[in-house]
């Protein structure tokens, strides 16, 4: 008998949606991370804003909250997915998507201030311009993480092994 599943850990947001389609938020299966897609809704109000920058800081919020709950955070992520219905709409969020996944320069300042430099975890992308499941939906993002792996994002240029789904 298989007994991988002992390793398996469900992550729920708390959405309805998930029970009525029998999915979860995040899969945890040893190091990895599996965050389903996410979209621009507040799970605690059930409201998602019209604006696609507002709807990509709200996705990325509901990320990062799948991905604490798992033992990871965004720093960890290895692999990003985003899904747009409006193509054009896709360069209105990078602004915040640069937030999330890429470096800070550490300000405008000089001295210390620039030494604060952090990197980002500047995970490989791809970009889908399909429809989603409801209009109002401007972006929907699925992200892959590996627990431990913020530590070394300096990158060495040689591809990491045993990397599920990759």
């Amino acid at each position: 008998m298989d007994n991988t599943n002992k390793t398996r850990q469900l992550v729920s947001s708390g959405s309805a949606f998930e029970a009525q389609i029998g999915y979860s938020r995040a899969v945890v299966t040893g190091d990895w991370v599996f965050v389903s897609g996410c979209t621009g809704y507040d799970y605690a109000t059930g409201a998602i804003s019209p604006d696609p920058m507002q709807q990509a800081e709200q996705t990325m919020l509901n990320i990062a909250a799948a991905l604490r709950e798992a033992g990871s955070s965004v720093d960890e992520v290895v692999r990003v997915r985003y899904i747009v219905p409006r193509r054009e709409d896709f360069p209105l969020m990078w602004p915040v998507l640069q937030k999330w996944f890429g470096d800070d320069d550490g300000g405008s300042g000089s001295g210390e201030e620039k030494k604060k430099k952090k990197k980002g975890p500047r995970p490989a992308a791809t970009m889908i311009s399909c429809g989603l499941m409801e209009e109002v939906m401007k972006i929907e993002i699925e992200v892959t993480a590996r627990k431990g792996s913020a530590l070394s994002r300096e990158g060495s240029g040689k591809a990491e092994e045993g990397v599920p789904g990759l």
